[in-house]
């Protein structure tokens, strides 16, 4: 597995960027987790913080102790780390800005759930005699559910280019041949923390398969 990009570190954690594809967590059937690589590239543990899907690209933390991972955990429960994440959907959001508070299954339990959003682009595409619109969307999110984002998404009739799981199968289908979309469009791009009293931010372009084939 190639190198994970670092970047930023202090004595408490580490900010990475994790490529789509790389499932955080080791398990049955996983193989290359970020728990295992990134302590063998770092040549010293590290302690999950947060989580991003497997198919999830972009920033996360992880914590140079257990001590720091809890501490660091009960800060993004305590929504003192804003996540902010862009995705390419696959529809038209009701609004060109706007938050949705759409509740989430898991484990059985209706869960609140928050996410705001903001369509920073939109792009109408033709295949095959059908026209889709490709939609560039910033989301930040006030609470943490799993596959959050991917649901809000899909419920709003605009799911997430390359979603197999919550998104449209059919268009998923003719996007990836068209336009050669073969994975989930959507990636964490900006963290917010605090350092030293102070608002840390870091941010970063969308990862390369977010270059897709602009013609199609």
């Amino acid at each position: 597995m190639k190198q994970i990009d670092i970047l930023f570190e202090n004595d408490q954690i580490l900010v990475i960027n994790k490529p789509c594809g790389i499932a955080v967590q080791g398990g049955e059937g996983i193989a290359h987790p970020l728990d295992k690589e990134l302590p063998a590239q770092l040549g010293y543990p590290v302690y999950l913080v947060h989580r991003l899907d497997r198919d999830t690209a972009g920033l996360m933390i992880v914590a140079k102790s257990p001590l720091y991972a809890a501490q660091w955990t009960k800060m993004i429960g305590g929504k003192l780390v804003r996540k902010e994440y862009t995705a390419i959907c696959a529809g038209t959001m009701p609004a060109k800005k706007g938050t949705i508070k759409t509740a989430v299954i898991q484990h059985g339990t209706e869960k609140p759930a928050v996410t705001h959003y903001e369509v920073l682009e939109e792009k109408n595409v033709s295949i095959e005699e059908k026209t889709v619109t490709l939609s560039k969307i910033h989301l930040r999110l006030e609470t943490g559910r799993m596959h959050q984002i991917r649901i809000h998404l899909a419920k709003q009739n605009c799911p997430i280019a390359g979603d197999d799981k919550h998104g449209n199968f059919k268009i998923n289908k003719l996007l990836r041949k068209a336009c050669g979309i073969k994975q989930l469009l959507l990636a964490a791009t900006s963290l917010t923390f605090p350092v030293d009293g102070r608002d840390k931010t870091i941010s970063i372009p969308c990862p390369e398969h977010f270059q897709f084939q602009a013609d199609c």
